[in-house]
């Protein structure tokens, strides 16, 4: 089979020219109807609530891995080109830089070309806000925040486990993520049943985070972006977010980029007021926009560079 990082490399070109899979169910669909069979099932069981989410969760993050190696496997049994062409796919399947940036830049044209009423359509497909009465400032730094939130959970953190533990590794993070956005809510419903599901997905998110910055700050480098304000609006604003690790990125690109992030939006009409990231108060705008899916972009090469260098490093002293 191929070298492990030739098939890290080969999965993430592929996600950078073709993007999500259309043409076949996506693996995290996959994922995500396991889950809510898993709940369907243990909420019936009559255990504890938390009891049975922690339950869920070993089951579709172990269901997941062991899915996944059982594929890799026997395709490597019929040929070893079957074994790494199988590795390549399901690696490709968990990135979404491609999918990211072209959503975002959708939002940008929108806006560019004046038509407010589709980027609002646009760009509520990036976020969980309410966005039929937003501005343009406000579209723009919805799709901006988008962008920076979803740079770990969509491209670095996958690409972390990718280099740690393969393809299997890459979709158990995924299968972490699904399960985090389908049961990680502070609602009465999940309150209990989803406990496990957040907590792991904070867990699981916590060193890519703050990995990321860095990675962040060597592309922001390279673009001419604003540097050593990125640890700055990291150091000030990371710990305010209501995320454990969210605010590192979001504080990253709104210090790169010279924007402030967070103020009020609102939720199935509930207003909230997020936390203000950044150190200038500059508004998001089309620029910007376009900016953000560059520096994405940017600091996910920045991570699977650096990464592949230190396992090659590793590999040569042990």
């Amino acid at each position: 089979m191929m070298q492990p990082e030739y098939m890290l490399v080969a999965a993430y070109i592929c996600d950078l020219l073709f993007g999500d899979p259309r043409w076949i169910p996506h693996p995290v669909k996959g994922i995500a109807w396991l889950a809510l069979g898993a709940e369907k099932v243990l909420r019936s069981s009559g255990l504890p609530l938390r009891v049975a989410g922690v339950l869920c969760v070993l089951v579709v993050v172990g269901g997941t891995a062991g899915t996944v190696w059982l594929v890799i496997e026997a395709a490597g049994r019929l040929h070893p080109v079957a074994g790494t062409i199988a590795g390549v796919f399901l690696l490709y399947t968990a990135f979404a830089a491609k999918d990211l940036g072209d959503h975002a830049r959708a939002v940008g044209d929108a806006l560019f070309s004046g038509d407010l009423p589709l980027a609002r359509r646009k760009v509520s497909w990036m976020v969980g806000r309410d966005t039929e009465n937003l501005s343009e400032e406000g579209v723009a730094l919805a799709a901006t925040e988008s962008v920076a939130e979803n740079t770990v959970d969509g491209v670095t953190a996958p690409l972390f486990y990718a280099l740690l533990f393969g393809p299997v590794g890459a979709l158990a993070y995924k299968a972490v993520n699904t399960l985090d956005s389908s049961f990680g809510y502070m609602n009465e419903r999940y309150r209990e049943f989803g406990w496990a599901s957040a907590k792991l997905d904070d867990l699981v998110n916590l060193l890519p985070a703050r990995l990321t910055v860095l990675a962040i700050a060597i592309a922001a480098l390279l673009r001419r972006l604003r540097f050593f304000d990125i640890f700055k609006a990291v150091r000030q604003g990371s710990g305010l977010h209501a995320s454990p690790n969210a605010g590192y990125p979001e504080a990253a690109f709104a210090g790169a980029l010279g924007v402030t992030f967070g103020g009020a939006r609102s939720y199935a009409g509930v207003e909230h007021d997020a936390p203000r990231l950044g150190l200038c108060k500059q508004a998001c705008s089309v620029a910007t926009i376009r900016e953000s899916v560059f520096l994405m972009r940017f600091t996910a090469a920045v991570f699977l560079a650096a990464g592949i260098i230190l396992l090659l490093l590793l590999e040569r002293l042990l």
